[in-house]
């Protein structure tokens, strides 16, 4: 028998998909629209004064008056802002932060204002009604749906509510859905990552699971838990289980590690959520392209990847995007972030509708995890790692190892030494704690025992020269990357 609920489901996943092609269809319109309206909200904040916005009227004469921007050069605006001052890079002051891991200046505080907030819980929401429409599958709402987040307590800071995305976002759970979803509130507060999970587990394997949710990482450890306690695949547990929904890291290395814990191919969204908006969502089964979130009070710019560290490279609206170009993409919101580079790089899929894929980051990184660690940071851990000793190194490069043949995964570092330790053990155990003193996440993947600490594979004398030379790119200005989200490199130099 079909529920109400479930019933209901339709005609109004109908609705939002009639709503979302009206925007879709009318793309640059949409934006410009979207512009128009952040520029005017701005211009009596500091940030709008200092920049001229009184006089912008179009995105050439924004260009000219607001530079690209990351978190260290708009720093002295957030600082304000954290401080408690009003009406400095948005009207009033903004409803949360969201405290992320940072890069050269420790943690971020990326503002959520009450204009930004819902288009974090429309998106998600509206990337399920589009599967019900698409699919006419909607039993799964009378199910229990679980959300592997962070936790939903915050902190206050000067008026301002302060806490991971994951666990703002839990606060916004809409009435409809609360007594569906799992895991219960206690839960979710447990600080303690594997404690927390094992008490998920307990929840959950009694219950009619429809919908799970999560970063692939933290989502394989549940399972595997499942899968240890009970002996079964995860599919056989959970019968009605047919809708995984994805964000955060690339989920193909995952893929067939899943299929083989759930025991049958499940339906999956993938979305593109952030700390600094909700940019996209998978809105067909069959195509990998996230249509692009037009209408959430966000302006795009892009920038070409390979043109981004020119002079004064060229920044260009939707209209002019292309197919198949690595684009850094630039973004200005209704939570006061202006020409700001999230770090990240995408390709379109397609302009009618505009969908994109993710296709890293504009620097090097390890996020296969969603550890977000950067190029600094290696860098940093082994110079720390090595500073009163008498070892020397040649090179290095970091790979991640998502499939070891045993044990938790881990990040695998090759290392040409010049000079050998006398305890590589010890060695590897340096550099791990200060990685795990630099980067809360990787601390985080750590301690709840997603990953186990680093091991390091010593490279032969030449290795990595003759590895460069084996691409044709020894010397000159060639340069080995310190550090990538795959085994690409590493798998082709000799140990």
């Amino acid at each position: 028998m079909i529920s109400l609920k479930s019933a209901l489901a339709k005609p109004f996943a109908k609705y939002i998909y009639k709503k979302i092609q009206k925007w879709a269809n009318n793309p640059v319109e949409t934006q410009e629209k979207v512009f128009q309206d952040l520029i005017s909200k701005a211009t009596s904040t500091e940030f709008g004064k200092d920049h001229d916005f009184v006089s912008i009227n179009n995105h050439q004469d924004f260009i000219k008056r607001v530079p690209v921007k990351d978190y260290e050069a708009l720093k002295t605006y957030v600082d304000k802002v954290v401080a408690g001052e009003m009406d400095i890079l948005w009207k009033g002051k903004p409803i949360y932060f969201a405290k992320t891991s940072g890069t050269t200046s420790g943690s971020k505080y990326i503002p959520i204002t009450k204009e930004s907030m819902p288009n974090h819980v429309e998106a998600a929401r509206n990337a399920i009604l589009l599967y019900i429409n698409e699919t006419g599958k909607s039993k799964f709402v009378d199910g229990k749906m679980i959300f592997l987040q962070g936790s939903p307590i915050l902190k206050e800071q000067n008026g301002i509510q302060l806490g991971r995305l994951s666990g703002i976002v839990a606060h916004y759970v809409p009435n409809y859905l609360q007594k569906n979803r799992l895991p219960s509130w206690e839960t979710n507060c447990i600080e303690d990552w594997e404690t927390k999970v094992d008490a998920i587990v307990e929840e959950t394997l009694p219950e009619n699971m429809t919908i799970i949710s999560g970063i692939p990482s933290w989502v394989q450890m549940y399972f595997e838990k499942i899968q240890l306690k009970t002996e079964k695949k995860v599919g056989d547990i959970f019968k009605n289980f047919n809708l995984f929904i994805f964000g955060g890291v690339n989920y193909e290395p995952y893929r067939a590690k899943f299929e083989s814990l759930i025991g049958r191919k499940v339906d999956s969204i993938e979305l593109y959520p952030a700390s600094e908006g909700f940019f996209a969502f998978q809105d067909k089964q069959n195509d990998k392209g996230m249509l692009l979130q037009l209408n959430s009070g966000i302006f795009y710019e892009f920038i070409k990847a390979d043109d981004f560290f020119t002079e004064n490279p060229k920044r260009i609206t939707i209209k002019d995007v292309e197919v198949g170009v690595n684009y850094v993409m630039i973004i200005s919101t209704n939570a006061g972030l202006w020409a700001y580079n999230i770090g990240d790089t995408v390709e379109f899929t397609s302009t009618k509708p505009y969908k994109l894929i993710v296709s890293g980051r504009i620097k090097h990184f390890i996020s296969a995890f969603g550890e977000h660690v950067i190029g600094k940071e290696v860098e940093q851990a082994m110079q720390e790692a090595i500073i009163d000793s008498d070892v020397r190194v040649s090179e290095f490069t970091v790979a991640p190892q998502i499939n070891p043949k045993e044990g938790l995964p881990y990040h695998e570092w090759f290392i040409e030494f010049e000079n050998e330790p006398e305890d590589m053990f010890a060695l590897a155990k340096k550099i791990d704690e200060s990685l795990q003193k630099q980067n809360s996440y990787y601390f985080d993947l750590i301690k709840g025992k997603v990953l186990q600490p680093l091991k390091i594979t010593q490279v032969k004398k030449g290795g990595f020269q003759d590895y460069m030379k084996s691409i044709g790119k020894l010397g000159g200005q060639n340069k080995l990357p310190r550090l990538s989200n795959d085994r690409k490199i590493v798998e082709g130099f000799p140990k």
